[in-house]
């Protein structure tokens, strides 16, 4: 278990959660081969576009850090055993903790409702912090996360890269960030109306690339597929085919489907009709259009195999374990330390479902 540190200094810069409490992070120190190389994962949680969702989520540990757990297990990609870990069990592992609901982008606040929307501060903050302990002497550095953490892996890329020496090794990894502007089963955007909340809110548009900004509303450069082919930075995309999330909250949510035809597919993929199945090879082929130009470069890794899941990297049983998921029998893990390390290129793409028998395919209860 890795216990809580508060970020004292970020008071000062107005670096704090949704409801003023201190950011805090998860610092396990790395030992021998490992001592000068850092890992950063950023904790992922959704996001919040108005003002009620905001104010309800102050009240959580995606909000507050009053209610953050004060020790988490590290498992996965932070896992400190070589037999769950290969390549970095032994660098020093961080976890960022999630409480701005804006992927540490945005910075605004509304004082009416006492929100603080600082994210992007918050990032600054806590790098700052980190470097102070001994990231500014990284030989190598991974800046990681998984959903809202990976969106944020992708956005913060290049100014993570920026901390660094040239001679530093430094790549990114994004788990499950690859959230598509994709057109819902009513044939609405779900997951752009959100998004477009989640910007206009919380001040975000000031801190997207530029490059995109210059031609796209900012909207459209929160969407991952719009930046990922300008991240100067090696970067690495980790997705399911069939994001579960995304089909649960972006294609089929309960708004796009008043009459609940999807209801049972979107918990469970066994329960999909032929046709409901033939939508979500559509959005897989959308997956892989998005991330076509972006994987041309000879620098950027990819692994979108054909399962029903959402972040992989964390879970132990995902990322390294006997039963784990396998592309053309490597496992993420392997995949993502052959490419961090410039052991192979790797490019890995799935068969369609439902060929692939070693997903770990996540089955929702009943809501």
């Amino acid at each position: 278990m890795v216990g809580l540190t508060l970020i004292q200094s970020a008071r000062a810069k107005g670096a704090v959660c949704l409801d003023g409490t201190l950011p805090g992070y998860h610092l396990h120190r790395g030992y021998g081969s490992g001592a000068n190389s850092w890992l950063i994962q950023l904790e992922g949680g959704g996001w919040c576009n108005n003002v009620r969702n905001c104010v309800y989520r102050k009240k959580t540990r995606r909000g507050s850090s009053w209610y953050m757990e004060k020790q988490i297990a590290f498992t996965g990609i932070l896992s400190n055993k070589a037999q769950e870990n290969p390549d970095f069990f032994n660098w020093n592992r961080v976890k960022l903790r999630y409480c701005d609901g804006a992927s540490f982008t945005g910075d605004s606040e509304n004082k009416a409702a006492g929100l603080q929307f600082r994210g992007q501060r918050i990032w600054l903050a806590a790098m700052d912090d980190l470097m102070s302990k001994g990231m500014r002497h990284a030989h190598q550095a991974l800046l990681s996360g998984c959903s809202a953490g990976g969106l944020a892996s992708i956005l913060h890329c290049d100014e993570f890269r920026d901390f660094f020496p040239r001679t530093t090794r430094v790549k990114c990894l994004s788990d499950a960030g690859l959230f598509l502007d994709a057109v819902d089963v009513s044939g609405g955007h779900t997951l752009r109306n959100l998004y477009s909340g989640v910007v206009g809110l919380q001040g975000v548009q000031n801190n997207l690339p530029r490059i995109c900004t210059n031609h796209l509303d900012p909207t459209s450069c929160f969407f991952p597929q719009n930046i990922i082919r300008q991240v100067r930075t090696p970067l690495f995309i980790l997705n399911a085919a069939y994001d579960s999330w995304q089909i649960q909250s972006s294609l089929a949510p309960p708004s796009a489907d008043p009459h609940g035809h999807w209801h049972d597919c979107r918990l469970n993929h066994a329960k999909c009709s032929a046709s409901q199945i033939r939508f979500l090879q559509g959005f897989r082929n959308q997956v892989l259009k998005a991330v076509r130009g972006f994987s041309m470069s000879k620098q950027n890794g990819l692994f979108i195999n054909s399962c029903f899941a959402h972040c992989q990297t964390e879970r132990q049983d995902t990322w390294f374990a006997d039963d784990s998921p396998v592309v053309g029998n490597k496992a993420i893990a392997i995949a993502v330390g052959d490419w961090y390390f410039d052991r192979s290129g790797i490019k890995i793409v799935d068969c369609p479902y439902p060929c692939d028998k070693t997903c770990h395919n996540l089955v929702f209860q009943r809501a």
